[in-house]
């Protein structure tokens, strides 16, 4: 998708900070933590109505959320911990964002407030189980990376919806709603077609084994 180019572009570009940052005392969970803490800024910034400042440090919310994993590289600091916090305080910093819209499409008046908290609800869904789709699938030994709306993806447009606000964020709400669902889903189908691709090359081996058994005469 277009976003995970964009990611490896950033990523490149980010390699003189990790250099800065490996000189640091800061470790990648460090980083981790105060991406997270600044989400949680921005989700505080929005649910008041400041939207610009909160797509402004969700910015560098998702800065950290990049380096933490290079700098883990860079360092060779990494740990299958590491990667547990940071999965795990994603799935958080997606949580507070999406409470933080809700909290201020609540204080907006009219008929539109109560499909726009519907749609923000939606959306926290979705991107919830986009998550746990694949880390399900991949437990089981299945893989699982298409969609449309992966997190990259959901994190750009939501930065675009609070910088523009107004109708346009209004708009990414409703298409995270739609789109993150329907990424889920085509995630469910991807793993059905590889369960189903494994149930029949293991019916064809059981004929197969049943066709290659000597016949017992009575």
């Amino acid at each position: 998708m277009f976003t995970t180019r964009f990611e490896a572009w950033v990523r490149r570009r980010a390699e003189a900070l990790i250099t800065a940052l490996g000189r640091t005392p800061l470790t990648p969970n460090q980083v981790t933590v105060v991406g997270f803490a600044l989400t949680v800024v921005a989700a505080g910034l929005a649910a008041f109505g400041h939207l610009r400042w909160a797509g402004v440090v969700l910015i560098f919310a998702g800065t950290c959320d990049i380096l933490d994993g290079a700098l883990a590289r860079s360092t060779k600091a990494g740990y299958p911990y590491g990667a547990f916090l940071d999965s795990t305080l994603d799935r958080y910093s997606e949580g507070v964002v999406y409470l933080g819209l809700a909290a201020y499409f609540l204080t907006i008046e009219g008929a539109l407030q109560r499909w726009l908290v519907l749609a923000t609800l939606a959306a926290l869904a979705g991107s919830f189980l986009v998550s746990y789709v694949r880390a399900r699938a991949q437990s089981l030994g299945f893989t699982c990376k298409t969609g449309l709306f992966q997190r990259p993806e959901r994190v750009v447009v939501t930065v675009a919806g609070l910088l523009i606000g107004g109708v346009v964020l209004y708009g990414v709400v409703f298409l995270l709603a739609i789109i993150t669902n329907i990424t889920a889903l085509q995630r469910i189908r991807e793993v059905w077609l590889q369960g189903r691709a494994q149930r029949l090359e293991r019916e064809r081996e059981n004929a197969k084994a049943r066709r290659a058994a000597p016949t017992q005469i009575p």
